[in-house]
């Protein structure tokens, strides 16, 4: 294959093509392999589509709808989560050269650097090959070193499959009667925070909680990393970049959220809050953009309330000043978790300040 992939990959060059589609690959194999069968040009084509999109041999389980992650740790099986827990696939990959170049063609059709001197890189990959089911893919990867075992990559398929409150109630996260609440709590203009641990489906709750914004509002959406995708038909996406070789052109999720007030949103949305842009977001809560919503990371609904000051301590917020907010601001905070059962909406609350503890959490419905 390596020896395919440089021939088409030189006939491409010559013709011009930048982004080759399926049918200019299948040109360029037909040129370099003289006399194949259409049969094995169909294979060929596949698996130059799979390289050219950066997935290369790991979108084979993308192919899976159920999966949601694809995990490379070096050399080795490759592992991925259907949703209850890692399993390892048949799938191998050999060794750590592999492993790396792996790491590298995914990082470069992100667009984003990845080598001994920034051996960190995240992005999104959107332009996938056919069979991966996902609407887009995210990529974290790390070199060696850092990784002592070889280059390791992370892969969530970010899919418009499971994104209505619909089908999420229909996958069990949640009763009928949870699901007839959030979209009364969404049509009501309740600003909404979701909270859980990593991989518990709070991305994919707040997506689904965004397709049931009626379509005349104007939704501004701000995250580090595309993930969200709502199917709505006014969806503003603004992204934060990192600053470039020469240290100059960073933008964070604080100055996006300032940007975004200026936007005329109706609703204002914060892909994952976790910084000291919590301010600016508090502030957008309490001042007439009701309906807004994000994500926190937490190991449980009464865990939030500490998360949420630790992060107005970035912001240089006392404790009772965010207290004082995020009770007026923020209508109510909705927890997901894996469970033993899979992905679950465990607890619903509402923020209240309590004189002798400050902010709590009163529980409007509890799973337990």
């Amino acid at each position: 294959m390596s020896g395919l992939l440089a021939g088409v990959r030189d006939d491409l060059a010559r013709r011009g093509v930048d982004t080759p589609t399926p049918a200019e690959i299948a040109v360029s194999v037909q040129r370099v392999q003289h006399g194949e069968t259409d049969l094995r040009i169909v294979d060929d084509v596949r698996s130059l589509a799979r390289e050219f999109s950066g997935l290369g041999e790991l979108a084979v389980p993308l192919a899976d709808p159920e999966v949601t992650d694809v995990l490379l740790n070096g050399p080795g099986p490759v592992w991925i989560d259907r949703g209850s827990g890692m399993e390892p696939t048949d799938l191998v990959i050999g060794d750590a050269t592999r492993c790396r170049e792996i790491a590298v063609r995914l990082a470069t059709a992100c667009g984003v650097r990845l080598d001994d001197v920034r051996p960190f890189a995240d992005g999104v990959i959107t332009d996938l090959p056919a069979g991966v089911t996902a609407q887009a893919v995210r990529v974290h990867a790390v070199l060696a070193p850092p990784a002592g075992q070889g280059a390791c990559v992370s892969l969530r398929a970010l899919s418009a499959s499971h994104r209505s409150l619909a089908s999420l109630q229909d996958a069990g996260l949640f009763s009928p009667q949870i699901g007839d609440l959030l979209r009364d709590l969404v049509h009501r203009r309740e600003s909404i925070l979701v909270s859980g641990g990593t991989g518990a489906g709070k991305t994919t709750l707040l997506a689904a909680l965004l397709a049931e914004v009626p379509e005349r509002e104007r939704i501004l959406l701000v995250e580090d990393t595309p993930e969200l995708f709502p199917d709505h038909p006014h969806v503003i996406g603004l992204r934060t970049r990192d600053a470039g070789v020469d240290g100059a052109g960073e933008i964070d999720v604080r100055t996006l959220v300032r940007q975004s007030l200026r936007m005329r949103p109706d609703r204002i949305v914060v892909g994952e809050i976790r910084g000291a842009e919590i301010a600016e977001l508090l502030l957008a809560f309490n001042t007439g953009h009701a309906g807004s919503a994000g994500t926190v990371h937490a190991n449980g609904v009464d865990a939030v309330p500490g998360r949420l000051r630790a992060l107005g301590a970035l912001a240089g917020l006392p404790d009772a000043a965010v207290d004082r907010q995020v009770a007026d601001g923020i209508g109510v905070v909705v927890h997901v978790a894996r469970t033993s059962a899979g992905r679950r909406v465990t607890s619903i609350g509402r923020f209240v300040v309590d004189d002798a503890d400050g902010l709590t959490v009163e529980r409007m419905w509890d799973a337990c």
